[in-house]
């Protein structure tokens, strides 16, 4: 007797991102120990180029803010509600 069993949903385990993982965790505290040698060591170039990276942030802050906000990561059409006009205009 040979039973056939399909499977339409796969359930994969839940990944962490490498950032929480403790990998993640102690490359970005290595990077933070490199940050701070570093500052302390070329204080007086950082500081002169204070105003230059302030313009530097304007773009590169638009390069990555994402767009629409954080927290609305569906599909279009799903869950939306119809809109009455009628109700809007008034």
């Amino acid at each position: 007797m040979a039973h056939s069993h399909e499977h339409t949903g796969s359930v994969e385990p839940a990944r962490t991102s490498f950032i929480k993982s403790p990998v993640g965790i102690a490359v970005a505290m290595l990077g933070l120990i490199a940050a701070f040698y570093f500052l302390r060591e070329h204080w007086q170039h950082v500081a002169g180029s204070w105003p230059y990276l302030l313009l530097l942030a304007c773009p590169v802050m638009h390069l990555f803010h994402g767009h629409g906000g954080h927290g609305k990561h569906r599909q279009p059409g799903e869950g939306d509600a119809p809109v009455d006009p009628a109700k809007t205009l008034g």
